[in-house]
């Protein structure tokens, strides 16, 4: 098992890349979206995970715009980020663009450490209403460090889960990715950890943080979305729904099948990713004046 070591929360810039890790990123940042461009980034990856072993890297992820301390070694996401930004989500962040606007709220549960939010609040700007939710401690704290370095005040970070009931709830640790994190069992060999945290229905959250409306949703909590989304849609009214959906697609993990909810509800399929599925509600459907 790798060794857990506690996030560096240093000034940023201590850790910036330099020398051949500088120009190894560079390659892989600019390898292009074509096939073996993509074979020899991840190749290269490779090198320059072993070269920095548990360390951080200090970066401006251009595909963002945002600073953010990256931890590769134990972090899919954060992997992606570093080494490949022009590959992380890019059908889901082009998806969102298009739809932020200066009025913005936006929530990200599962918000791991951070690059959802960063990249929709440092293009909505300062009148944007934001919440990042990230229950695992460890990202939550690498979290709140990224959201420091840029100008992003409107993000609000909330570290508790989100599920059908309101007590505490045991967070199963994958220490080889903690973006695997999750309420449901995660099976690592050799052995996981676990943590308490406290854990709040969708509704409370959006109710005492007073969201009138949810314009965009990403809900990427590890296969217990459903446990998320189905009390929410079955007993809040319409105009609390979310206009527009990014469902971490886990169906595998769900009691109940949730995109034939969704769609009886009047969402529609906009999108199918490796990872997501996109749905998106008409702002006057089912709406009663």
């Amino acid at each position: 098992m790798r060794a857990r070591a506690a996030n560096d929360l240093s000034p940023f810039g201590q850790h910036q890349p330099h020398g051949a890790l500088r120009r190894l990123l560079q390659f892989t940042q600019n390898a292009g979206m074509h096939w073996l461009g993509q074979r020899a980034a991840l190749l290269v990856r490779g090198v320059g995970l072993r070269r920095l072993r548990s360390r951080p890297v200090d970066v401006t992820v251009e595909t963002l715009r945002a600073r953010m301390r990256l931890y590769p070694f134990n972090n899919a996401c954060e992997k992606r980020l570093l080494f490949t930004p022009q590959l992380a989500d890019r059908e889901e962040r082009r998806f969102l663009a298009a739809r932020i606007t200066p009025d913005m709220t936006f929530l990200d549960l599962g918000a791991g450490v951070g690059a959802t939010s960063l990249f929709v609040a440092l293009r909505a700007g300062p009148r944007a209403k934001i919440l990042a939710v990230e229950p695992q401690p460890m990202l939550y704290e690498r979290l709140v460090y990224n959201l420091r370095q840029n100008p992003a005040a409107t993000v609000k970070a909330m570290d508790c889960a989100v599920a059908d009931s309101e007590n505490d709830v045991t967070l199963f640790i994958n220490p080889y990715d903690l973006a695997e994190t999750s309420m449901r069992i995660v099976n690592v060999e050799g052995g996981g950890g676990s943590a308490r945290v406290p854990a709040y229905a969708l509704a409370t959250l959006v109710r005492e943080e007073g969201f009138g409306r949810i314009d965009a949703m990403k809900l990427d909590v590890e296969g217990a979305e459903d446990l998320v989304l189905e009390p929410f849609l079955s007993f809040e009214p319409e105009t609390l729904w979310p206009r527009a959906l990014i469902l971490a697609y886990s169906p595998g993990k769900w009691d109940v099948d949730l995109c034939a909810m969704l769609e009886e509800r009047g969402y529609v399929r906009v999108l199918r990713t490796r990872v997501y599925v996109i749905y998106e509600r008409s702002e006057d459907q089912g709406l009663t004046p």
